[in-house]
């Protein structure tokens, strides 16, 4: 059973930082692509982040120059590193698995950032 568990996540003002993280079970990690995505309220859900096997790295534009996506495949972990944190990051995190056409999703985790 594939198991993602977000944490990492709470409340900053507006030019903090926040890491969040992703551990994950039940896959073989170093073959998949981890992702970050993010929804807020009203909003449909959206990538902020993802990292494939091979450690490439894509970015939002929103995000570019803020936030780093990193994995670590001996503790099947991946991370994101938010600086300089704006209000409109505020969402619900999701850390995503990919592999071909098979798709897993962690519970979520709350970043809030005021202003």
């Amino acid at each position: 059973q594939v198991q993602l568990v977000e944490s990492g996540g709470g409340l900053v003002q507006a030019g903090g930082s926040l890491r969040l993280s992703c551990a994950a079970s039940g896959i073989i990690f170093g073959i998949v692509t981890m992702a970050w995505y993010r929804q807020a309220p009203g909003n449909q859900r959206e990538l902020v982040a993802s990292i494939a096997s091979g450690a490439s790295t894509n970015y939002a534009e929103s995000v570019k120059g803020r936030f780093t996506i990193s994995r670590d495949n001996a503790k099947n972990t991946v991370y994101l590193q938010m600086n300089s944190l704006k209000p409109e990051d505020t969402a619900v995190y999701y850390c995503n698995a990919k592999y071909v056409i098979e798709s897993y999703w962690g519970q979520g985790t709350q970043v809030t950032v005021s202003s």
